[in-house]
């Protein structure tokens, strides 16, 4: 298997920026578009676990759109072979103590890199 092949970790960066944007921006079309549409999606966040597609998209469309804005505080994009890949954050919220911590799994798919899997949660800081 081949790690990181340059191709594949430019095309994960511009999904995944794709996504940072639509998150910050709650562009929820976009989002949805970019999570894979199948039940066996599934996004843990820091106060919900949702299970599939249909419920990853109801919880965006009710999500309120305020306090999105955050700051990316380290990224780690990594590819395995051609179809699959993690990126990795951390960020923080203005005005939060709280560090954030985003884990996505990405597939490539017939309609282009969706996200199957993620986690949020967050770490209190010293």
């Amino acid at each position: 298997m081949q790690i990181n092949l340059p191709d594949v970790v430019a095309e994960v960066t511009e999904q995944f920026d794709r996504y940072e944007k639509a998150l910050t921006s709650n562009d929820v079309a976009v989002l949805d578009e970019l999570f894979w549409d199948s039940p066996h999606t599934l996004r843990y966040g820091a106060t919900e676990n949702l299970y599939g597609y249909d419920e990853i998209q109801a919880f965006r469309a009710g999500r309120p759109a305020v306090g999105l804005a955050r700051t990316v505080l380290r990224s780690v994009i990594t590819t395995y072979g051609r179809d699959t890949a993690t990126a990795n954050i951390e960020f923080q919220r203005e005005g939060s103590a709280a560090v954030g911590r985003q884990s996505q799994t990405w597939i490539r798919t017939p309609l282009g890199w969706k996200v199957a899997a993620a986690h949020v949660s967050l770490m209190k800081t010293a």
